[in-house]
Parts: structure tokens; C-alpha cells; sequence
């Protein structure tokens, strides 16, 4: 179980969570070790499809990067992310590490 981040942060890319992660397990939206630093080099409308991506392996759920996130992206686990018909970011998730959920 990881936390997750949302389809609220399409479009928003905002690095706060990235920030006060303690382990370093938040990157994107391409680079999947690059705690989200090309977000500064991308233009609006470059980042319009875009977001962030937790790292289920490595997150330690301490829970840092919810409070900081300004548009509740981020859920506390995949449990969470069905309850509220967000399936669809848990894949992305995963994937974007390539890893596969269940």
C-alpha cells in the first residue's frame, strides 16, 4: 500500500509534496528519479496533461506530502483512490515506475 496522487494534480504539477518528502519518492512528470525538477523548465501548456507520481515502493506513508499538496491529490493508499473512483491513477502510478498494481 502507497499513497497515491490524483487526477487533481493534472495540470497543477505543484512541487510542495516533492519538497518535504523524506525519503525522496515523489518524481515526474517525466523523469521517474527527478523529483519533479524539469516542472520549473516547462511552460503551462506544457505541463497541461501532466502530474506527479509516488514511488509505491519506496514511500514510507508517513503522510509529509498530503498537507502540503493545494489541491488534495494525493490519496492515502489504493483503497482510497477506488473509494473515490480515481482507479485510474493507481495504474498510472505503478506504471509510471513500471510497475504493475496487483
Amino acid at each position: 500500500m502507497s499513497f497515491i496522487i490524483g487526477k487533481s494534480c493534472v495540470g497543477c504539477v505543484d512541487t510542495s509534496c516533492v519538497a518535504v518528502c523524506p525519503v525522496d519518492c515523489i518524481n515526474g512528470p517525466i523523469d521517474i528519479n527527478g523529483l519533479g525538477k524539469e516542472v520549473k523548465d516547462m511552460t503551462k501548456e506544457e505541463l497541461s496533461d501532466k502530474q506527479l507520481y509516488i514511488n509505491p515502493i519506496e514511500c514510507i506513508k508517513c503522510g509529509a506530502c498530503v498537507p502540503e499538496c493545494p489541491v488534495d491529490a494525493i490519496y492515502r493508499d489504493e483503497t482510497e483512490a477506488i473509494d473515490m473512483g480515481d482507479s485510474e491513477s493507481i495504474n498510472k502510478n505503478y506504471g509510471f515506475y513500471g510497475l504493475k498494481f496487483n
